[in-house]
């Protein structure tokens, strides 16, 4: 019953805005992109607007029509893609102003803030609801918009290593490799290709990381100076959470990331095993996966440190 009136909403609009959450991954970049070619493959246009977009993505078909923000103000119709709450939306006052709001997504947490709200915590990915849901519009899932699709799921499972994965995930990609979609290409680009910014970055994260709690806790962060040195851009931060996490006997992986205010840092948090990450972020007002979650939090990056650790305590 959503998906029809998601499908109705689609139809009666004559302009459509696809937003997804702020500092983007490939999931949030992959959906966008499958839904913006779905929709024009049943005659409707709609704009992209991604203000932070990641150029290891560029390889992505439709990459071009990309926004950085538009000139209507005021849509028909707003969809969200992969976004919690309606805080994360890079380019939140486009959904805003929309006369009607969808939103799709798998995180647990997600607040719900649609007019329309389609959500499933057990995908592994929203590129992975976007299968299922073309599906039962009747859209082909073409080489084109099986690319953009299987890029959100490889990137948000980690290549199919993490435990959300399920038996459906491979069938969805089998089916996608029959529709001559490269995923050689899609791994080697999105997961195993650094820009040298985010090389440089890396350096500086492994340098000043902390292992704490007898071991159970990696701490490291990056600053607006370290972003400017290497001449960053936006997504070039990606993956630097994750080296923390994969030291033995680690649990839980922490990054802190300053915004563009001197005292507030985004928190990037991973853990291995056990540890409900997003439990952990929802405190200090974020979210996301149990074992991926993020928040911003304000202060100096010791006070940050104090405050996570005191609730990390709690839980190790």
């Amino acid at each position: 019953m959503t998906l029809d009136n998601i499908l109705e909403e689609i139809k009666k609009a004559n302009s459509i805005v696809i937003v997804t959450h702020e500092s983007p991954d490939g999931d949030a970049i992959g959906s966008s992109l499958a839904m913006e070619l779905a929709l024009r493959s049943i005659g409707k246009k709609s704009d992209i607007i991604i203000p932070e977009y990641p150029r290891i993505f560029n390889f992505l078909p439709n990459a071009k029509n990309v926004k950085d923000k538009s000139d209507l103000k005021k849509y028909d119709l707003a969809i969200s893609l992969d976004c919690t709450d309606l805080r994360r939306i890079n380019g939140k006052e486009y959904f805003e102003e929309a006369k009607r709001t969808i939103v799709i997504d798998h995180h647990g947490t997600n607040s719900m803030y649609g007019d329309i709200n389609f959500v499933n915590p057990v995908a592994p990915a929203c590129c992975e609801i976007l299968v299922g849901m073309f599906t039962y519009f009747n859209i082909d899932i073409n080489q084109e918009i099986g690319t953009c699709i299987l890029t959100g799921i490889i990137t948000d499972t980690g290549g199919f290593k993490y435990q959300s994965v399920t038996a459906e995930t491979f069938e969805f990609t089998a089916e996608l490799l029959r529709k001559g979609v490269n995923v050689s290409e899609i791994y080697q680009t999105a997961l195993e290709t650094r820009t040298m910014a985010n090389f440089q970055l890396l350096k500086k994260t492994l340098n000043r990381m902390e292992i704490l709690e007898n071991g159970k806790v990696t701490f490291t962060y990056i600053t607006n100076q370290d972003e400017t040195e290497v001449n960053a851009e936006p997504g070039d931060h990606e993956g630097l959470v994750e080296i923390g996490r994969d030291i033995e006997g680690v649990e839980i992986s922490i990054l802190l990331r300053q915004k563009d205010n001197e005292d507030k840092y985004k928190v990037s948090m991973r853990s291995k095993n056990y540890v409900n990450v997003s439990d952990l972020c929802y405190i200090f007002g974020g979210g996301g996966h149990p074992k991926a979650a993020g928040c911003l939090v304000q202060g100096t990056v010791e006070q940050i440190k104090e405050k996570l650790l005191r609730e990390i305590r709690k839980v190790l």
